[in-house]
């Protein structure tokens, strides 16, 4: 295992040669193709952060990601931000129709893209002016407050929200 983080008791984490995230636990058990889930509530990202392994069967459970060592932090928090890719919608630049499935054409923090959303119930409500928008192959995006975008954007996503 290259890369193998080691902290006492707790456990140790690293990569095998094909890039798998592996875990070892207190008790010298190897876990294979670990991946770090935040469990909810999602808005408290340094709590409850759960190893789950093959069949999506938790190994180890954080309670407070802050507590860790650095070394195993930094690996937990990177591993987690490469998951969390979540673009933020600055413009909606055209919405193909009213009906779905419908094609929209976006401006994000990274740049122009397009998606296909396929039914209304693909955009939740995150709270007061914030969406959570999936696409058609499960792609997520994030709009921060609807209410702050210019008025075509605002007025297709107000139909939604």
């Amino acid at each position: 295992m290259k890369n193998e983080h080691h902290d006492g008791d707790l456990f140790s984490l690293g990569r095998d040669s094909f890039g798998q995230l592996i875990m070892i636990d207190a008790d010298g058990v190897r876990h294979v193709g670990v991946i770090p889930l935040r469990l909810f509530p999602f808005s408290d990202r340094d709590h409850w952060i759960s190893l789950v392994g093959p069949g999506n069967v938790e190994v180890l459970l954080i309670e407070d990601l802050t507590k860790l060592p650095t070394h195993l932090r930094e690996v937990l928090e990177s591993e987690l931000a490469d998951r969390e890719f979540l673009p933020v919608i600055e413009q909606l630049t055209h919405c193909s129709s009213d009906t779905e499935p419908s094609e929209w054409h976006v401006q994000t923090d990274r740049g122009p893209t397009r998606f296909v959303l396929k039914s209304e119930d693909d955009i939740r409500s995150l709270g007061p002016g914030k969406l959570l928008i999936v696409d058609a192959i499960g792609m997520r995006y994030l709009v921060p407050d609807f209410r702050k975008l210019d008025s075509y954007s605002r007025r297709v996503m107000e139909e939604y929200a």
